[in-house]
């Protein structure tokens, strides 16, 4: 089969963010089929070029960068006009892909779900549609998008692409109630999760530890982006809170909108034990959190994040790492199921300090957390079980092209 996967986030191995689809894809190229990736020359997570070099990736995956507006982490607005100039350039260049099979859209954004669509319809191939999010809802939630008349124009949106789509994905199991109210439609569940042989729990990062000058320290790293939904300024609470223990450091490793203004306010409030590092490849990861004692994952206290599976959780999972876990809902049943961490309330920086401190006091009974979670990853989130179930279901798809179903 060729696979055509419109995508403006796609993130190669060798660049900063969420490597669910690159990881996908040479699971299928590996297993014979071709996969076209369009996607955007900007970083979502940086803002920065992000072009890559064909000759690194396997044979049959291609990418093809489109043209993106690219000052999208200045407003809103900005970030809209990056939606949009990605959407009408990839529908261009896909048209000039040929032979698909199945063309794959994946959200957020919306927008390229709808060129997606738009090609798979025009070149008579399947459509798959992936949701990674549940927009519009969380863009209202956040307060990001507050005007009624195009809450309702995404709002149909939504609803006409769950409905026009051949099969529908899911990556989080809160997510598969939504889809099915607003469209009548049962969504596949392909969670995310991580590739456990790209991280190695044995390891104790010590070369990145000296790199940052925190050797001896108990390093709590939170490795992601720095937006809005992310609610770091209750990480740097947590921090003031935490000055008395001379031996704990926080780091806060990624980039993001709102990481000058989170490193203007560590600088008013003189923290000197939170680090801010820049984000680092996928390729990288493991050794940043091989030279962590506990990982951090955040988000706002809002109704809607209780139905997200982040990524980070994941990649700390497959690290051997414990959690301390700001996130209620779905995430916390994974992590309190593998006896991965520990939970505080999001939003709660006093609570997150006493974790902090509760993991500092007990490391042997920290580590132990860190096995069990690298062991309730393997059995239930490897990667590359996940792009096993993956497959299965685009092959159904070319089955039903052939059997003229499509």
């Amino acid at each position: 089969m060729h696979i055509l996967l419109i995508h403006q986030a796609y993130v190669d191995l060798d660049q900063p963010g969420g490597t669910r689809h690159a990881e996908f894809a040479r699971h299928l190229v590996a297993q014979g089929h071709r996969v076209t990736v369009i996607a955007s020359p900007v970083s979502y997570l940086t803002g920065a070029e992000q072009a890559g070099s064909q000759a690194t990736l396997p044979e049959g995956l291609t990418i093809l960068r489109a043209a993106t507006y690219r000052a999208l982490h200045r407003s809103f607005v900005h970030r809209l006009l990056s939606f949009l100039s990605f959407t009408a350039s990839a529908f261009f260049i896909g048209l000039r892909v040929r032979n698909v099979d199945l063309v794959w859209g994946t959200t957020p954004p919306i927008f390229q779900a709808v060129t997606a669509w738009a090609l798979a319809r025009l070149k008579r191939a399947r459509f798959l549609l992936e949701v990674r999010d549940l927009w519009p809802a969380f863009a209202v939630e956040i307060g990001v998008l507050r005007n009624r008349l195009l809450i309702r124009a995404s709002e149909w949106l939504e609803r006409f692409l769950y409905r026009q789509t051949d099969v529908l994905i899911a990556n989080s199991p809160g997510f598969v109630e939504h889809i099915r109210q607003r469209s009548g439609r049962t969504a596949e569940l392909v969670p995310n999760g991580a590739d456990e042989a790209m991280f190695d729990p044995r390891a104790d990062g010590e070369a990145f530890r000296q790199r940052h000058a925190l050797q001896g320290k108990f390093l709590v790293l939170y490795a992601g982006a720095h937006g809005l939904s992310n609610d770091l300024g209750v990480a740097l609470a947590a921090a003031d809170q935490l000055r008395d223990q001379s031996k704990i450091r926080i780091v806060l490793l990624g980039d993001g909108k709102d990481k000058p203004a989170l490193q203007a306010q560590a600088a008013d409030l003189g923290l000197n034990n939170l680090v801010f590092l820049p984000p680092v490849p996928k390729e990288q990861m493991a050794e940043a959190l091989a030279a962590a004692d506990a990982c951090l994952a955040i988000l706002k206290p809002l109704k809607l994040y209780a139905t997200v599976y982040p990524n980070k959780v994941f990649d700390y999972l497959a690290a051997g790492r414990p959690i301390v876990l700001a996130i209620d809902g779905v995430i916390r049943q994974v992590v309190e199921a593998a006896e991965a961490g520990l939970f505080v309330p999001p939003g709660n920086p006093t609570a997150l300090a006493a974790a902090i401190r509760q993991m500092a006091a007990d490391p042997q009974r920290a580590r132990t957390m860190g096995h069990a979670g690298r062991a309730y990853l393997q059995a239930h989130f490897s990667r590359r079980a996940l792009a096993r179930q993956l497959q299965t279901i685009v092959e159904a798809q070319g089955y039903n092209a052939r059997d003229g179903q499509a």
